[in-house]
């Protein structure tokens, strides 16, 4: 039997998941309009492919990924584009972002779809279908699933822990899916082995699922010809059990460091609706365009949904009949989720919970107090982390102090304000502290930039002053070393062909210089292109092309006045 171990730290709130575990998973209704925000994962955002009158195929690619560290974006269902624009976005700062808006036709008509043998392709063809597919993490991070699955080079992989532990307070579209769907989950789970071939798959299910344990338990067992090294674990029922670092060090006792990967450490980590996604990619070509979504907290019928992605969260919420006392709804677990700062933000990969808030459940926050240094933070920190030390220098805006204590090393899990008495809320400081760490240091590199520009200007300056000086002084020399012209007409000849030959010098120079300066002009226009065009609007790329094409004829000539302006051979001559 597998050794467990433990992680220091972490709390026991309660649950609250029983009356969303009633019914089984519904499919929510197509929704009248789709907001499919474009960038939805960590990582660069996907460039929009569609543009406003066209009509799309559920599954049709509208957004593609811009570099390796992106993920595409799919049409939820079919209907005719009617929008692409900045649109309000599911974070909390309530900014808009850009988004494809599709009008539905009713008719979900999907594009062509077709299964993928994977076993016959290379590892990287494989990797690139899930990210053309869009398969990201869905326990919250979003992290593009692809650019996980390369192993460490200098590393072998031991360990693939799939994570099925959702010990947020409120969540249960895991348990539903582990329940429901057990035998994809445990397939998709067999593509990321096969990518990364580990000695041992390890699936963690916190014990207080034991459904989601017999289902998945009982899967393994039907498909234990092709997966025999996979092992279902249930593990202790503690908060922040469902993080991927805490997990890691319950299943396999190893720490993996804020400045290290897993990978480095020998094991990857993924949620278990990542594994089932990947598996619907491969097996039927279908890209990630829905999830399931838990509704919950003050709401007359409480369950998990199906529920596309871009449906707008007023939509998504009326299914669940808000009681008349909501006032607040939050996305995510009430301990690292967020208030949702509008319901016209729509449903996106990072949405796996919705909870109505009401007074009655979710009180509100008592005034901060001073703190008393009682250490009950530090007590709870799964990081084994100082937050009563971070919290006063981020307060002072000490932030070099801050990172002395590891500010970076904070997941961010709420542990330390569940148990404050103070009521301190202290993940707000670190989120704080972190933003302007992060803002300090992006204008800190602005500066170098800026910097290293103006001392290369001065020294390309430099350089062409030296270069005059060396002309000129040549162009001196030779005028010196010329011989003194007679007044004698036997000495006029010599005298002629030696100025012929100081005029063809100096216009040789002349030409070198010209094209030295030509060179310049081009560095210099390389230097300063524009390096904000990567989420250009539809609108804003045809300005660009028709400002160029006006250019264009314009530089043509330039050119051909500049070739026609130099001397020919014969006029050298």
């Amino acid at each position: 039997m597998l050794q467990l171990f433990k992680f220091k730290g972490g709390v026991k709130p309660d649950t609250h998941k029983a009356p969303s575990l009633q019914q089984p998973i519904g499919r929510a209704p197509l929704p009248p309009r789709l907001i499919v925000p474009l960038h939805q994962s960590i990582g660069g955002i996907p460039n929009p492919l569609v543009e406003v009158g066209e009509y799309v195929l559920k599954g049709q690619c509208i957004g593609s990924a811009d570099q390796w560290l992106s993920s595409a974006v799919h049409a939820p269902s079919s209907g005719t584009v009617v929008a692409v624009e900045e649109r309000v976005a599911a974070h909390p700062s309530g900014l808009p972002t850009l988004s494809v808006v599709i009008e539905t036709d009713g008719r979900d008509q999907w594009i062509e779809r077709s299964p993928v043998d994977y076993q016959r392709l290379a590892p990287e063809r494989v990797r690139e279908i899930l990210r053309d597919s869009g398969v990201v993490g869905l326990g919250g991070a979003v992290f593009p699933s692809h650019a996980k699955l390369a192993a460490a080079k200098s590393v072998a992989m031991d360990e693939l822990v799939i994570n099925g532990a959702e010990c947020e307070p409120f969540m249960t579209c895991d348990d539903m899916l582990m329940r429901e769907r057990a035998e994809e989950i445990v397939r998709g789970a067999g593509i990321f082995r096969d990518l990364l071939k580990p000695k041992r798959v390890l699936i963690g299910i916190e014990d207080n699922k034991p459904e989601a344990v017999a289902a998945m338990s009982a899967a393994v067992r039907e498909l234990e010809a092709d997966y025999a090294e996979f092992e279902v674990i249930a593990v202790p029922t503690r908060y922040p059990a469902g993080g991927a670092k805490q997990l890691i060090r319950v299943l396999t006792g190893k720490e993996v460091p804020a400045s290290r990967r897993s990978p480095e450490m020998g094991v990857q980590c993924f949620n278990v609706a990542t594994a089932y996604t990947a598996w619907r990619a491969i097996a039927h070509g279908e890209p990630v365009i829905s999830r399931i979504v838990t509704l919950t907290g003050n709401v007359d019928a409480p369950r998990n949904w199906e529920a596309l992605i871009g449906t707008p969260i007023r939509d998504f919420v009326a299914l669940g009949t808000p009681q008349a006392d909501t006032n607040s709804y939050l996305m995510g677990g009430p301990m690292m989720g967020f208030e949702l700062p509008s319901l016209e933000a729509p449903l996106v990969k990072a949405s796996n919970c919705i909870i109505a808030g009401s007074k009655t459940l979710f009180p509100p926050a008592l005034p901060e107090m001073p703190c008393i240094r009682c250490g009950a933070c530090a007590q709870v920190c799964p990081h084994e982390l100082a937050p009563f030390e971070m919290y006063w220098f981020a307060r002072a805006r000490n932030f070099g102090k801050t990172q002395e204590y590891k500010i970076f090393d904070c997941i961010e899990c709420g542990c330390c304000s569940y148990v404050c008495p103070s009521h301190i809320p202290l993940v707000q400081y670190f989120r704080f502290a972190k933003s302007e760490i992060w803002s300090r240091e992006r204008e800190k590199n602005k500066a170098d930039a800026a910097k290293a520009r103006f001392e290369s200007r001065n020294e390309r300056e430099e350089r062409d002053k030296a270069e005059k000086a060396a002309r000129l002084a040549k162009a001196a020399a030779a005028k010196k070393a010329a011989p003194v012209v007679s007044e004698s007409t036997a000495s006029a000849a010599p005298a002629a062909a030696a100025a012929v030959d100081s005029a063809s010098e100096a216009q040789a120079a002349k030409q070198a210089a010209i094209a030295a300066a030509i060179e310049r002009a081009r560095v210099q226009r390389e230097a300063v292109q524009p390096k904000n065009t990567d989420a250009l609007t539809i609108a804003q790329r045809k300005e660009i092309e028709q400002i160029e094409a006006r250019r264009a004829p314009l530089q043509g000539a330039t050119s051909s006045t500049d070739t026609a302006s130099q001397p020919s051979p014969k006029e050298e001559q």
